[in-house]
């Protein structure tokens, strides 16, 4: 019987469907250090991860009897990919389970951003009894996204996910993708009706410049996508959303550039320092602030699930 090891965890759906193939599921949280012990003595065949659990050369080399690694997900920053598959290992992920649920994060964020939701939620419960007019006063001032443009960084399947909704939220888009000069943008509606929108990447500095917001999607990267030069030259008080990767966005000079108005708010899902972000942006007053929670949502977890047992099936059948 191929034993998996799903060490970050993985839907009860995905378990279901790999023990209905015969397969054997382990679920219990494994300590990084004591996890190459387990997977030796368990004859564990998959292991199976998040964003919690590395799988780096030294695991490779040390546990003979893995097959796959798969990861719930879209990046695979925390494993040697390449490595592994010299050493003839799969490794799979999950590119596109999680798009949607990225997607409606970027616009919670995005929505409670325009009209300060993360400042006022805190403020409310200090001050909500004893100041209401003058906290209502204080956030009278939102914007509509209707009619705005977005400028989404990285144009894969969670930037054309994004894509979807700012344009049936009525949002002009624009987006910036080496890879990827034109797209079309399918919308379905619930009862049927589709419509398609013909997009064209613009350059970099054009995103930066006709963006009233802009959202990142890209993968990790040796060097910030959004540093000082950047910030700079984006729309005075524009927003900024990385539901990305942290590392992307230099924080350092993103907090300068809220302290400085540049930009009216920022909105993070991941961070540099993960899983101990900067005080200086856990407590800065135009953060809004999610613990990379982006691909976590029931459906996506299911969908996620589901996929890595199909692959798994598939590779070992």
């Amino acid at each position: 019987m191929i034993k998996v090891h799903a060490n970050d965890g993985i839907s009860q759906s995905g378990v279901q469907a790999l023990e209905k193939a015969g397969y054997s599921v382990s679920t219990t949280k494994v300590a990084q250090e004591q996890l190459v012990n387990y997977i030796n003595q368990e004859s564990i065949s998959v292991l199976l991860v998040r964003s919690a659990t590395t799988a780096r050369k030294d695991l490779i080399d040390a546990c003979p009897g893995l097959k796959i690694i798969g990861r719930g997900g879209v990046g695979m920053d925390n494993i040697d990919v390449d490595y592994a598959r010299t050493k003839g290992l799969h490794v799979i992920n999950t590119p596109a389970a999680s798009s949607a649920s990225v997607a409606e994060l970027v616009f919670a964020h995005l929505y409670g951003g325009v009209r300060f939701l993360h400042q006022s939620n805190r403020a409310m419960a200090l001050e909500g009894d004893t100041n209401f007019g003058s906290l209502k006063k204080a956030y009278a001032k939102g914007r509509e996204l209707r009619g705005k443009t977005l400028g989404i960084i990285g144009f894969g399947r969670i930037g054309k996910a994004v894509a979807q909704i700012a344009l049936g939220s009525g949002m002009r888009v624009v987006y910036f993708d080496q890879y990827v000069p034109s797209a079309t943008i399918n919308l379905k509606f619930y009862d049927e009706q589709e419509l398609n929108f013909e997009l064209t990447g613009s350059t970099f500095d054009a995103v930066l410049g006709e963006s009233d917001f802009i959202t990142l999607h890209v993968p990790a990267q040796k060097d910030y996508v959004i540093g000082a030069d950047e910030l700079s030259k984006m729309k005075a008080g524009a927003g900024l959303i990385n539901a990305a990767r942290g590392g992307v966005v230099d924080e350092v000079a993103l907090i300068e550039a809220l302290e400085s108005r540049q930009i009216s708010f920022a909105a993070l899902d991941v961070f540099e320092n993960e899983p101990t972000p900067a005080i200086q942006v856990l407590m800065n007053e135009y953060c809004s602030l999610s613990p990379h929670i982006g691909a976590a949502t029931n459906e996506a977890q299911d969908r996620i699930g589901e996929e890595l047992a199909a692959q798994i099936i598939d590779l070992t059948a």
